[in-house]
């Protein structure tokens, strides 16, 4: 059983992760870890859709 990931969700894979690991890691409060997290993750999905508009554009 092999798992073939796009690039996208390869990066949103990576992005929930990371996130989760900021949130436990960064903050003490359960609350503050779900909001640090979640702004992380935000912060991560909205780099890579930008950085990907970023290249099509240098392409085209």
């Amino acid at each position: 059983m092999t798992l073939e990931l796009s690039h996208f969700s390869a990066a949103l894979l990576f992005s929930v992760f990371a996130s989760v690991v900021f949130g436990i890691t960064q903050r003490s409060a359960t609350r503050d870890m779900v909001r640090y997290g979640l702004y992380c993750f935000a912060l991560f999905l909205g780099g890579v859709l930008s950085a990907g508009w970023l290249m099509w554009f240098l392409r085209h």
